[in-house]
């Protein structure tokens, strides 16, 4: 139980560290256009990231649990992987680097099981009963690298989540370069740009409708109200978010060619608090729920482990259901304690408004040069790529989708825009960021394993 406790207390630490580390993603830009002032905005990003607590589902905290096979691994490897991600993180926030909290928790977490792996079985084959049925396994087995997607749903495992290393901020990339198309479009004097932009709503409406879930489809109501519930039912509520997103940038493009530059750009500022809150709703709601699943997976080892430990110690309330199969050999979901979400999206508030002022000067001046027009651009599509990839339960790095949206507007200026040397330096941290937190966890487990 001593261990079950450090683990959790290490993993909001963690989650603490993640807030203050990644709070640039969600400020920096505002705070360059000086929208708000540096306090100001992390009171914003921080009020937001809490609120991503009523807004998010659990799917993204299932793929991290899932990382690696929680029958086969122990709590040192929990407590591996979670040491060797505050160390990385704190050692990049020393260096004003901003690299991805998320990657390294996953490779932290994938390094440790591996290591535990061969240490347990070296790198022979081994055989377990799963499920009722005896199946061979190698060593590296042990992690979760891909498995495919139910009714050609969207395929998971570590390999998914490494290809969106590439994927988050090119797609964050792509979509702030169009929306700063269609923005420049807006600004001249001609009926088209307003045709295309009335056309675009209406697809875009018609879209999130087909999307939204109706009242005999939600499993559980929060209201007595159909209405009430719909609205606030999670899944609607980010197409509730995509809508306001695209319709205050529609409703600004509809009248940007009568305005004067003074008055656009004051528009535009005002626009950035909506924008910025959004990504700040993705990001809690993306990074909170890594740490859930870390913290979610080391209290299924635990019950493993002791099968016969009281499932109500108090504060602990760990009586929860881990995943399973039914008689018809179909998997149902485990219940997520309600303690587990409110702690990590309290962490993560904490943490980002303690700021992280070294990496805000990298995301909001050193990339790009940021104005109100790049500021709302890049947000709303870091924040549009963050909800989509919430959608899919694929956890991405929000460092990665804010810098390839801000680099995706300054691509639209000119190439030269865009400091390639600084972005360069930022790709070298991205893709050393899972091996290096895999061998420092390994090397960690490695270590504590001869005292625990």
């Amino acid at each position: 139980m001593t261990l079950l406790i450090v683990i959790i207390v290490l993993a909001l630490v963690f989650d603490y560290i993640n807030g203050f580390h990644d709070a640039a993603n969600s400020i920096a830009t505002i705070v360059a256009t000086k929208v708000l002032s540096p306090f100001q905005a992390v009171m914003w990003a921080a009020f937001f990231n809490f609120l991503a607590y009523w807004v998010f589902g659990f799917g993204v905290a299932d793929t991290v649990a899932k990382t690696a096979n929680t029958m086969e691994i122990s709590l040192l490897v929990i407590l591996s992987g979670v040491i060797a991600a505050i160390i990385w993180n704190l050692l990049t926030w020393a260096l004003g680097i901003p690299s991805s909290s998320s990657h390294t928790l996953i490779g932290g977490f994938a390094g440790a099981a591996i290591a535990h792996a061969i240490s347990v079985h070296g790198f022979s084959d081994y055989t377990l009963v799963e499920h009722g049925e005896t199946v061979t396994r190698h060593w590296y087995q042990i992690v979760n690298w891909y498995t495919a997607g139910k009714d050609g749903g969207m395929p998971s495992g570590v390999l998914i989540i490494i290809l969106f290393i590439v994927l988050a901020p090119l797609i964050g990339m792509i979509i702030s370069y169009f929306m700063s198309l269609w923005l420049l479009y807006s600004s001249k004097k001609s009926i088209l740009p307003k045709l295309f932009t009335i056309a675009l709503l209406v697809i875009v409406y018609w879209f999130i409708y087909a999307e939204l879930l109706g009242y005999d489809e939600i499993k559980k109501h929060r209201f007595d109200s159909h209405f009430l519930s719909v609205i606030a039912e999670p899944a609607n509520i980010k197409w509730l978010l995509v809508a306001s997103i695209i319709t205050s940038i529609a409703i600004f493009n509809l009248i940007f060619s009568s305005l004067s530059t003074a008055k656009s750009e004051a528009i535009l500022k005002k626009m950035q608090l909506l924008s910025s809150a959004s990504f700040s709703l993705g990001h809690g709601g993306n990074d909170s729920q890594k740490v859930m699943g870390i913290i979610a997976a080391a209290v299924a080892v635990y019950i493993n482990t002791n099968p016969n430990v009281d499932l109500s110690l108090g504060w602990l309330d760990l009586n929860v259901k881990l995943p399973s199969k039914d008689a018809l050999g179909n998997e149902v979901a485990g219940q997520m304690p309600g303690w587990i979400p409110l702690a990590c999206y309290s962490a993560i508030a904490l943490g980002t408004l303690s700021g992280g002022w070294k990496i805000v000067k990298t995301m909001g001046s050193k990339i790009t040069k940021v104005t109100a027009f790049e500021g709302v651009v890049a947000e709303s599509a870091g924040a549009l790529t963050l909800f989509m990839t919430e959608h899919f339960k694929i956890p991405v790095s929000t460092t990665h989708t804010i810098t390839g949206s801000i680099i995706g507007v300054g691509v639209t200026k000119r190439l030269s825009a865009v400091r390639w040397g600084v972005t360069i330096n930022l790709l070298w941290a991205w893709v050393l960021t899972i091996p290096v937190s895999a061998v420092l966890a390994a090397l960690i487990y490695y270590f504590l394993k001869i005292f625990i």
